[in-house]
């Protein structure tokens, strides 16, 4: 059974960082295609970033430049470094796993394995 577990939430103030991880198990995450997504209150879970299986990456505007995803294979963990936060960062996020990266990567619906999320929150 494929199980994700989000860790590395917490409060910080604007400027600062943190990293998030995602413990896979139940598969091998070198063979997943990989994402961090994040759901503010009141609005709806938006795409952060993707990793493919050959480790190209991609990333939401509103991110570039300051978030980092990446994974270690042996360990089947999948990170978000974030670093320069802002106040409108501030969300649960959540990671996600797909057999294949979905056409449209920034697609909730693409990811078929979801962890529960970490609470990340900025403040200025």
């Amino acid at each position: 059974q494929v199980e994700l577990v989000e860790s590395g939430g917490g409060s910080v103030q604007a400027g600062g960082s943190l990293r998030l991880s995602c413990a896979a198990s139940g598969y091998s995450s070198s063979r997943y295609c990989m994402a961090w997504f994040r759901q503010a209150p009141g609005k709806q879970r938006e795409a952060v970033a993707n990793i493919n299986r050959a480790g190209i990456t991609t990333y939401a505007d509103s991110v570039k430049g300051r978030f980092t995803i990446s994974k270690d294979n042996a360990k089947n963990t999948l990170y978000l470094q974030m670093n320069s936060l802002k106040p409108e960062d501030t969300a649960m996020y959540y990671c996600a796993a797909a057999v294949f990266c979905p056409l449209y990567w920034w697609r909730e619906d693409g990811y078929k394995y979801w962890g529960q999320g970490t609470q990340v929150t900025v403040s200025s």
